[in-house]
């Protein structure tokens, strides 16, 4: 019997009895606010958690990371979204978002509002003017349904 085949139908079968990952969810909203969570590198190869909170009365998304030494949040970042995704005043929407990892140890944001069809990519880091704190950083603004539609 060959030695190769062998090994290669118990690691099969491993495979396919074996459980799946389990996949924790990291997102939640309660009335007027979203939060999700999501790594973000301050330093190289040190990752922290990000924080991602939209609050709709406001039309602001907001987002900060844990500080690791001190346990305590850094500062919040704003990014005014009725700006963003150009929303007219008493529009009706609705925001959805996730994070996703798009690097080791980094999170995108992906934001959806499901009245005007728009979808921006934002990601969290430090300042780009090494001042403390934290910077959202848009990456892109597009349609995944066109206006009216």
């Amino acid at each position: 019997m060959d030695d190769r085949g062998v090994v290669l139908g118990a690691a099969g079968t491993v495979y396919f009895l074996s459980e799946p990952a389990k996949v924790l969810a990291s997102n939640d909203r309660y009335e007027d606010y979203v939060m999700c969570t999501g790594p973000v590198q301050v330093l190289p190869k040190t990752p922290t958690d990000g924080v991602w909170l939209l609050d709709y009365k406001r039309g602001k998304l907001l987002g900060t990371v844990i500080d690791r030494v001190t346990g305590k949040i850094v500062n919040w970042a704003e990014v005014d979204l009725v700006t963003e995704f150009a929303i007219q005043p008493k529009q009706n929407v609705h925001f959805v978002m996730t994070a996703g990892t798009i690097a080791q140890g980094q999170a995108a944001l992906y934001i959806a509002e499901t009245s005007t069809g728009k979808f921006g990519v934002y990601s969290m880091g430090p300042r780009p003017d090494h001042q403390p704190g934290m910077v959202i950083r848009r990456h892109d603004l597009t349609w995944f349904r066109q206006p009216g539609k």
